[in-house]
């Protein structure tokens, strides 16, 4: 059991059957009456943020999250098979559920994905990822406009923005939070 001292952003707890992250968290204590805490939760499985408000000193279920390490097998239709890399045994991830962060998947990839009740919820990519390209406008000999950039589709089917020199079949380094370049490998 949690106790609303123990809330910090960050922290995940349950309520009503549902694992919540704390966005955003304020100590209140008015003048007349008992303190409450203001919090904004991030629902964890649809991503919808809702506000709450606790007494002090309430207690909170700790929702059953796991963190497991596993490898990105292929993909599957709408899902993505991914596999644990202690029992070897494959899970599936619909679209939905990674949302942005599946373009950033390759065949092979080491990554941990958090489970709630054995069901996957999310997965920590690394920081980059090399991804190779597949459709971009040719660079032309002379282009060398400082800070120019041209939009690329790389393996996976993401665009993102590159410097006029990048071509097809160059393998880049793209930044999984914000999806930028890096820089060629």
């Amino acid at each position: 059991m949690l106790s609303t001292t123990d809330f910090r952003r960050g922290l995940k707890i349950e309520m009503d059957g549902v694992p919540y992250e704390i966005v955003e968290f304020l100590h209140v204590k008015p003048g007349k009456g008992g303190a409450f805490i203001r919090t904004k939760l991030k629902n964890m499985i649809n991503g919808r943020v809702v506000e709450n408000t606790f007494r002090s000193g309430e207690k909170m279920v700790k929702p059953d999250l796991e963190s497991k390490e596993m490898q990105y097998l292929y993909r599957e239709g709408e899902e993505y098979v991914f596999m644990d890399m202690e029992s070897y045994e494959q899970m599936h991830a619909g679209a939905a559920q990674l949302g942005e962060k599946s373009g950033y998947l390759k065949d092979g990839m080491e990554l941990k994905m958090l489970l709630y009740k054995g069901q996957p919820l999310d997965i920590d990519l690394p920081a980059s990822v090399v991804l190779e390209v597949t459709e971009t406008e040719p660079g032309v000999k002379g282009d060398t406009v400082s800070g120019a950039s041209k939009p690329a589709v790389v393996e996976s089917g993401i665009s993102v923005n590159v410097p006029l020199f990048v071509n097809i079949g160059d393998k880049i380094k793209v930044d999984t939070r914000s999806g930028d370049y890096i820089g060629r490998e």
